[in-house]
C-alpha cells in the first residue's frame, strides 16, 4: 500500500485507540459500509501497516517492578556477529525491546525485572550469555514519564 488517504487515516486512529472495537462500529465511525471497511482492514493487515493486535499489560500489576535500559557493546558489527546476537537476544523473555543503533553502543535494550536480585539473573544467565558481547552498561528506570503505545496520525 502505497499512500493512505483521510479513511485509513481514521481506521488506523481508532484501532489504535480501541483494537477490540467491532467491524460494524469501525465502519459507522469512519461512514463505511461494514464489508468496505472490513476490506479495508484487510488491506492494511495485509501491507503490514497494521502489524497486529495486543492487550497491553501493566508490568507493575505483574510484579515487574523495575525497567532497565540495557546498552550492549558487541566485538564488531560484522553480519555474522548481529545475526547471532539478535537471534539469541529474541530468546530472552525479560527483554521488551532491542535496537540495533549507530554511536557509542551496538545495541540498546528495555528490560523488566522484578526487583535488583531478578535483574542481577538476567544479567548472569541472559545478558552476558549473549554471543559477542564486550561490555553491558545498565542504567535503571526511577519513574516512567510516558511510554506511548501509539503514533501520531
Amino acid at each position: 500500500m502505497s499512500e493512505l488517504d483521510a479513511i485509513d487515516h481514521a481506521i488506523l486512529r481508532i484501532l489504535q485507540q480501541n483494537g477490540r472495537i467491532s467491524n460494524a462500529d469501525l465502519a459507522a465511525k469512519v461512514g463505511l459500509s461494514p464489508s468496505a471497511c472490513s476490506r479495508r482492514v484487510d488491506i492494511l493487515e495485509k501491507s503490514g501497516t497494521i502489524s497486529g493486535y495486543h492487550a497491553r499489560l501493566a508490568h507493575k500489576a505483574l510484579d515487574y517492578q523495575i525497567m532497565v535500559i540495557v546498552h550492549i557493546s558487541l566485538s564488531g558489527q560484522f553480519a555474522k556477529t548481529l545475526t547471532e546476537f539478535e537471534a539469541a537476544v529474541k530468546l530472552c523473555p525479560n527483554v521488551l525491546v532491542c535496537y540495533l543503533m549507530s554511536g557509542e553502543y551496538d545495541y540498546i535494550l528495555r528490560v523488566a525485572a522484578k526487583d535488583l536480585q531478578d535483574y542481577e539473573r538476567i544479567h548472569r544467565d541472559w545478558l552476558s550469555a549473549l554471543p559477542h558481547v564486550v561490555k553491558i552498561n545498565s542504567s535503571f528506570s526511577l519513574r516512567e514519564v510516558i511510554d506511548r503505545p501509539n503514533v501520531g496520525i
